[in-house]
């Protein structure tokens, strides 16, 4: 049975692409799905510090479209959007990691603000200060910020890790829905994890909440949540970055426990 997601237009030329990769159907589906490799771009660019060159994560997305294309599947019934969100996350994630973008020792730096915004979070059952934070890792705020701000991608990549078999990509935290059975234990650890991210959602600092939401949910661009805001660029990515740590952070003492 043909995907029900996909039109009948549609399927004609994907049917081209996959039995005889016919190149003017192979480019009609890459222009189809620009717009989407444009928008993960953007929502990468939020994080990533600006040693990184745009054009190297645009060129690391149109791969992972590439290879989303070359894999998909047009018999099950997942629209290709969302496995090619996933290829195309998968691929700019591993290109950084392969670029080794982020110094061990920054790593163990945002490692241990991550444990203590899930360590103070959980005690107080509410989100933490700048301030707590720094005296409980006997740092100053300005060497907090400063790492948030050189980290700035490290929650990101950790909250939409993504591990591959041979032909799905699943998450650790975010689940391509199937038709599949999951096991009892898998469905109620999810359960936990998401109930975890939820509640840690609503207790971020409002300001780091309202640009969640913005960003997320009303799909605005950095430059247009700083006008909103009326802050600079650089603030909003730094309220952005703390948000995914605290994120994060909620996340560690359950996968810990599972």
């Amino acid at each position: 049975m043909l995907n029900s997601k996909l039109s009948t237009h549609e399927i004609s030329y994907w049917e081209d692409w996959q039995q005889q990769r016919d190149p003017e159907a192979g480019e009609y589906l890459v222009q189809q799905y620009l717009p989407l490799v444009d928008f993960l771009i953007q929502r990468f660019m939020i994080s990533l510090p600006k040693s990184v060159d745009k054009d190297d994560i645009r060129s690391l997305a149109y791969e992972g479209l590439l290879d989303a294309l070359d894999k998909f599947d047009i018999q099950r019934d997942l629209k290709f959007e969302t496995y090619a969100t996933w290829r195309i996350k998968g691929a700019i994630i591993d290109g950084l990691r392969q670029s080794d973008w982020l110094p061990r020792s920054v790593r163990d730096k945002v490692k241990k603000i991550e444990k203590a915004y899930a360590l103070l979070e959980q005690e107080n059952n509410a989100s933490v200060t700048d301030e707590e934070v720094s005296a409980y890792l006997g740092i100053t705020k300005a060497e907090l910020n400063k790492t948030v701000s050189e980290a700035a991608l490290s929650a990101m990549v950790s909250i939409d890790e993504t591990l591959y078999d041979d032909d799905e990509p699943s998450g650790k935290y975010n689940m391509i829905e199937n038709d599949k059975v999951v096991s009892p234990e898998r469905h109620v650890t999810d359960q936990v994890v998401k109930a975890a991210l939820a509640q840690a959602i609503d207790r971020l600092p409002e300001k780091e909440k309202l640009v969640v939401s913005l960003c997320y949910y009303e799909e605005l661009k950095l430059t247009e949540i700083a006008e909103v805001l009326s802050v600079s660029v650089s603030r909003i990515s730094q309220l952005h970055s703390k948000a995914m740590l605290r994120l994060h952070g909620a996340t560690l003492a359950i996968h810990e426990n599972y």
